[in-house]
């Protein structure tokens, strides 16, 4: 059986176009995500969510007198501030419309915690506490994870290099990806590359699918 895991990271109205926190060209994304997910050889597709409270402590409003993008520091470090965004139930928070879910087998959401943010898919912006993922992919003998999503700089990349730290071969998929750094993904991935990371486009990925679905697992 594969051993392959998708996950797709924060696509979501808030970082689209004429959201609170729109990532530069995070729309383009969407059609090659919704190809990655219907792909026959995954054991698990995981869509992840930011869900804020809203008085997250992420928010710029949080904090009287900072503005936007300003950081600052708070007990588990230095901290960006924000815009608020992905507050939990908002239309913000939800997935682009005519987003097709079923194939995802968890979503997972994250930053539910009003004094603590949380970037990677795995671990909370403190270092140490868990989001439950890696139990997850762990009790389904996962062993590589495919990445994509937004924004490659942010909550990508901190959920690729946890992914690499938990021992997973990680891959991933630039093209299904954008960053809030236009003209700095090179070197966003280079960083990851040089983690253990690997890249494929998402049509070498379809491309080893079609091939896979019929080849006996040897992962």
């Amino acid at each position: 059986m594969c051993q392959d895991a998708l996950l797709v990271i924060d696509l979501q109205n808030d970082f689209l176009p004429g959201g609170a926190l729109a990532v530069p060209g995070g729309d383009r994304v969407i059609d090659p995500i919704r190809g990655l997910m219907t792909l026959p050889n995954w054991r698990a597709v995981v869509l992840t969510q930011d869900w804020h409270p809203a008085d997250h402590v992420s928010f710029a409003s949080s904090h009287p007198g900072r503005k936007p993008f300003e950081s600052i520091a708070l007990s588990y470090g230095r901290q960006t501030l924000w815009p608020d965004h992905c507050v939990a139930g908002s239309q913000g928070a939800a997935f682009p419309p005519d987003f097709d879910t079923s194939p995802a087998r968890l979503i997972l959401r994250k930053g539910m915690n009003a004094a603590l943010d949380s970037y990677s898919a795995f671990i909370e912006a403190d270092g140490k506490t868990p989001t439950g993922l890696d139990g997850f992919l762990k009790n389904l003998n996962i062993h590589r994870v495919f990445v994509c999503g937004l924004a490659l700089d942010y909550c990508v990349k901190f959920g690729v290099l946890d992914a690499l730290q938990a021992g997973y071969e990680t891959i991933v998929i630039p093209d299904a990806c954008a960053a809030i750094a236009v003209g700095q993904e090179t070197d966003i991935l280079n960083e990851m590359r040089a983690k253990g990371a690997r890249t494929m486009t998402a049509s070498e990925v379809a491309a080893r699918a079609s091939y896979t679905q019929f080849q006996p697992s040897n992962h």
